[in-house]
């Protein structure tokens, strides 16, 4: 029998040594967050979880403990019948729940009384948590970034895509559109993508810069302080606001091609698309966004040009204004940034671009390079 209680830090800087990392909270705990890599083994599932607290507050803490008791045991039971007979020896597993309590510590001293070495985590996921909001008070301003700026639909994120592919070349990107389930924008919702819980957001993101080399620039796209409804954490949004940028840059007609095929969800669905519209309301006005819900509407499959009408009146009127004022306003570098011309959003022009921000010289010269 082998068990082990390690910290935060500790777990933070093993999590890869461990074979399994083991998150024995009810669904719904895991589901807002958990530790990067983690599988749910409910001790207590979120209903039995409900029962035994109501029991334990309206009844009596003895009884809930062993009603409790027995509820984790039959679980307990389950798990190893569904997870564990494969398993040799040698597999270690890291084990936490809420507080690195009585969840975590009873299903960590089955496995241990079967002969595994396990670890537990103290303080369980509520000393991660904590972790990670002290590490993103000074992570980010470790890392040295490049802020990849364009007006909407000039396939920044497809950019950031095609670099991410070219990990092998030196390229870092993190990715908080990618992260955050969401466009950036009203019209950024993705179809049957709900976004994480603000916990996970902030997990993915802390969990994706440790893993960068502070040696060598990150691209990131410029966003404002939130992605949908998740904000971008402070202290990183402030290293990304005074990082050198690179404008991309996409004729009009083509960025309304790159958007009607970015956004095929609203072309296929252009009910959808006018009921996203109305978010526009407040700042366009209730006559304005009325006719381009119209307009939106006498397009079909066969004939797009209305509703390739509507994107570039949004993009003129709307994005393109807004784009400019809040560069402006928020990103100290950008009067300075390189341009990046793009002819279209083609995969091959945009690898050719790639290169040319992966090209050592330019990753130098960029920064200080004036229009």
């Amino acid at each position: 029998m082998a068990l082990q209680r390690i910290t935060a830090a500790q777990a933070i800087g093993t999590l890869r040594e461990f074979d399994a990392v083991i998150d024995a909270r009810s669904e719904s705990e895991f589901a807002e967050d958990h530790l990067p890599g983690a599988v749910n083994w409910p001790t207590l599932d979120d209903a039995e979880r409900e029962l035994i607290g109501t029991e334990y507050k309206q009844i009596s803490a003895f009884d809930a403990r062993k009603r409790g008791a027995a509820l984790a045991a039959r679980n307990i039971a389950a798990h190893i019948e569904q997870h564990v007979q494969a398993l040799p020896q040698r597999w270690r597993p890291l084990v936490y729940c809420w507080r690195g309590g009585q969840r975590s510590g009873s299903l960590a001293t089955v496995l241990a009384a079967i002969g595994f070495n396990v670890a537990v985590l103290e303080g369980g996921y509520r000393e991660f948590r904590r972790a990670v909001l002290d590490d993103m008070e000074t992570l980010p301003a470790t890392l040295k970034y490049r802020v990849l700026c364009g007006r909407t639909g000039s396939a920044k994120s497809r950019l950031l895509q095609t670099l991410q592919a070219m990990q092998a070349q030196g390229a870092q990107v993190l990715d908080l559109e990618a992260l955050a389930c969401h466009k950036g924008s009203v019209l950024g919702p993705l179809p049957g993508q709900p976004q994480p819980s603000q916990k996970a957001f902030e997990t993915a993101v802390w969990s994706a810069l440790r893993q960068f080399d502070p040696a060598r620039v990150v691209f990131v796209e410029s966003e404002s302080r939130t992605v949908g409804r998740l904000r971008v954490p402070e202290r990183l949004l402030e290293q990304m606001r005074a990082a050198p940028c690179v404008e991309v840059q996409l004729p009009l007609a083509e960025r309304v091609d790159f958007l009607l095929e970015d956004y095929a969800h609203f072309v296929q669905d252009t009910e959808l698309f006018c009921q996203r519209l109305s978010a526009l309301t407040e700042v366009r006005g209730a006559q304005q966004v009325a006719a381009w819900q119209a307009l939106a509407r006498l397009a079909s499959s066969q004939d797009q040009a209305p509703l390739a009408q509507v994107v570039q009146e949004l993009l003129l009127q709307h994005y393109d204004p807004v784009y400019l004022r809040s560069m402006q306003r928020n990103y100290t570098l950008f009067s300075q940034a390189s341009e990046l011309k793009l002819e279209n959003a083609r995969q091959s022009t945009l690898k050719a671009a790639v290169a040319e921000l992966l090209a050592p010289p330019a990753l130098e010269v960029q920064a200080l390079k004036k229009r």
